[in-house]
């Protein structure tokens, strides 16, 4: 398909998820207020913030944890909280930080559990079950590991574990917690190359990340939330500025343009300045000179 034609699909579909007028608080401890944006059918959405801002909490909300909450939140055109969660399980998956099993499954056995979402208590799976574990295994690269120990591979091809988990789940939309807080550069790389490849075969991903550099690399849209409200929303190189990154985390730092701006970077100030980066080269850019 040319990316034309998906660009057209894109236009012409519902939004994958759609929120308008978000606002939750735990007791009289206000946390989101008036959060509004979509995450398209074949996107990647990166969600960025200092701690504290909301992020989980908007993550529960989405998934359906949290119903209590003022607004919309649409999934396919569905309001979430009317949605019974073996249909919520249908439709979305949740990727967590990490996962520490009790027992020693093997990783086939971890990516058969996505297909007991909505299941019960008393789920079996049967040969199509295991048939879409090994489908999405395959897809994530490591059907080699089939019949490996969870507990005794690295972290990044246990973070690949989950990614297979949730496409076995059969949904196709994606919510990740910082899914790479916790890899080395190498698996964080792997990671983020199988999610954005996901997000080109159609699936809608929202992903937390503290690394603006992912959201520059990776994403389609960057959804930044500050104070409990959103503090930008778009395409990255048009939202992620000098400025905003400094406001929101409280550190001061140049958004810098390498390769004829093909590629933006974070940078602390005062080592832009002791590498020799030049004046602003774009809206809240500095260009680095050759």
């Amino acid at each position: 398909m040319s990316v034309q034609s998906t660009s057209a699909r894109r236009q012409s579909a519902a939004p994958a998820v759609s929120v308008q007028g978000l606002g939750f608080a735990y007791g009289e401890h206000r946390v989101l207020s008036g959060v509004s944006f979509s995450v398209e059918t074949g996107s990647l959405v990166s969600l960025l913030g200092p701690n504290g801002t909301g992020k989980s909490t908007l993550f529960r909300c989405l998934l359906g944890l949290e119903r209590g909450y003022e607004g919309q939140i649409r999934v396919q055109g569905r309001e979430v909280r009317d949605l019974p969660s073996a249909q919520r399980a249908r439709m979305m998956a949740y990727i967590p930080q990490s996962h520490r099993p009790i027992y020693d499954y093997d990783v086939i056995d971890v990516a058969l559990m996505g297909g007991s979402a909505g299941g019960g208590a008393f789920f079996r799976p049967g040969a199509a079950h295991l048939r879409r574990a090994e489908e999405a295994l395959e897809r994530v690269g490591i059907a080699h590991l089939a019949r490996a120990s969870y507990t005794r591979i690295s972290g990044g091809e246990q973070q690949l574990v989950l990614v297979a988990r949730a496409l076995a789940q059969g949904a196709r939309i994606l919510v990740m917690d910082e899914p790479t807080s916790a890899l080395d550069f190498g698996n964080t790389l792997r990671v983020l190359e199988c999610v954005k490849g996901l997000a080109g075969e159609g699936y809608a991903v929202i992903q937390s990340t503290h690394q603006p550099d992912q959201a520059f690399l990776y994403a389609d849209q960057a959804l930044v939330l500050h104070g409990g409200g959103v503090a930008a929303f778009g395409r990255p190189r048009e939202v992620i500025t000098s400025s905003l990154v400094s406001r929101i985390y409280g550190v001061d730092v140049r958004v810098a343009s390498l390769c004829d701006d093909r590629v933006r970077v974070c940078l602390p100030a005062h080592r832009c300045a002791q590498a020799g980066v030049d004046a602003e080269a774009g809206p809240g850019t500095a260009r680095a000179r050759a």
